[in-house]
């Protein structure tokens, strides 16, 4: 009877995980995650292969001034976490495109050499094909680092350059120990719900609140996926991207009007697990970076928010909705 009740209790618990892994798994181009506007698709063909590059393209719901805002999201997010953002720009008048790029999201995870000047120039074309010709480019993280890329590449197209808590502020490659995309990718594989949600309390925030716990269902679901060593492999050659080709070296290149949106708080570095905590608090000190940014940037504005992390339009929304207005 033991025995009987023991193969029973295993039998639920197998149940109960296969159900709750069902219900948490999240496709790797997160076809299960509803946006909160429209998604459509711009292809791109590139060394023979078929890609999608999904992107939103919101109209403003009140007097139409004219110009366009787009979102360059972070590494470990994608279009759907720009909500409060799109929604307080079209309420002001503003055009609002976000997309996904290439290897992120709702886009293709593809095996390409992944380069900043690629991504750049993908969405240069991806806004050609929407009739705008020049835009202001708001970039949060990695998307900070692909917003220089495109203001140096593009300043002709580039209205203002909004740098939100970028990385990339420092040359990792000086202090992070090397990993080739194959060791990074055994990293990436290890990832799981519960080490994205320390990863996000540690890193990204100040004070955790309940609503960050849809940026961990989504960024840690997809590792129940079937296809999630593919989202590794991509996530690896991402990484390689950042850590390989730094802007810090030509912010003073910038010729367009340029504002830094900084979280004190904020002590994000890439590769930060490698490091030992002496080693982690000489660097990622955006209290530090953000002022030795700004006055590498010609012109550049400064703009600090106090008791705030690395995602200010989520920690701090309000605030930060009325300052980049303010700013635009």
């Amino acid at each position: 009877m033991f025995k009987k009740l023991i193969t029973l209790s295993m039998l639920l618990f197998a149940v109960t995980a296969a159900s709750a892994q069902k219900v948490d798994s999240i496709s790797i181009n997160l076809e299960n995650v509803k946006y909160a506007y429209p998604v459509k698709y711009f292809p791109i063909n590139t060394g023979g292969q078929a890609l999608k590059m999904a992107y939103m393209d919101v109209q403003p719901t009140k007097g139409a001034n004219g110009k366009t805002v787009v979102l360059f999201h972070g590494k470990n997010f994608a279009g759907y976490y720009w909500t409060n953002v799109i929604k307080t720009l079209t309420a002001k008048g503003y055009r609002v495109v976000v997309p996904d790029q290439i290897g992120f999201g709702k886009s293709s995870k593809a095996y390409i050499h992944y380069s900043f000047h690629q991504l750049a120039a993908w969405s240069k074309d991806l806004l050609e094909s929407l009739d705008i010709s020049k835009s202001v480019i708001l970039g949060h993280s990695m998307g900070g680092m692909l917003a220089t890329r495109y203001a140096l590449l593009f300043p002709e197209r580039t209205e203002k350059l909004l740098l939100e808590d970028p990385i990339g502020l420092e040359d990792y490659r000086t202090f992070i120990p090397y990993a080739d995309t194959e060791q990074q990718y055994q990293t990436e594989l290890k990832a799981t719900p519960e080490s994205v949600r320390k990863y996000y309390q540690g890193s990204y925030f100040t004070k955790w609140k309940p609503e960050y716990d849809e940026l961990v269902r989504i960024a840690g679901g997809v590792s129940y996926s079937k296809e999630f060593p593919r989202y590794a492999k991509v996530a690896a050659m991402t990484y390689t991207m950042i850590f390989e080709q730094p802007v810090v070296y030509e912010f003073k290149n910038l010729k367009v009007p340029t504002v830094l949106f900084i979280g004190l708080e904020d002590k994000t570095i890439v590769g930060k697990g490698s490091l030992t905590p002496a080693q982690q608090a000489k660097h990622g000190q955006y209290r530090v970076l953000g002022k030795q940014t700004a006055a590498m940037i010609p012109g550049a504005k400064l703009i600090e928010f106090e008791k705030c992390g690395h995602i200010p339009h989520i920690e701090i929304p309000k605030t930060f909705a009325a300052t980049l207005l303010e700013n635009l």
